[in-house]
């Protein structure tokens, strides 16, 4: 049998989708944060995102992942809605 030329520590596809779903998320949160306009707020959100996002990369279970991505999308949906709100 023909051994592997994948190294080791390389991700299967569904764990490479995943992880790109993860990292969609992050810049699609920093992005929403650039339109706060006070920079205080600004700052602390950047701070608070990559802190969460720091605190749960060692996550390795399916479910738990598919959780925290839907989380920060109705996190992501809120600030989104209290943005145009602030606007208007």
């Amino acid at each position: 049998m023909a051994a592997s030329r994948l190294p080791p520590a390389a991700l299967s596809l569904k764990q490479f989708l995943r992880r790109q779903q993860v990292l969609q998320l992050y810049r699609r949160i920093l992005r929403a944060i650039r339109e706060v306009p006070n920079e205080d707020d600004r700052h602390y959100l950047k701070q608070w995102t990559r802190e969460e996002f720091k605190r749960n990369k060692d996550a390795t279970e399916e479910d738990t992942i598919k959780m925290m991505i839907t989380h920060g999308n109705i996190q992501l949906q809120e600030l989104k809605k209290t943005l145009q709100l602030a606007k208007s």
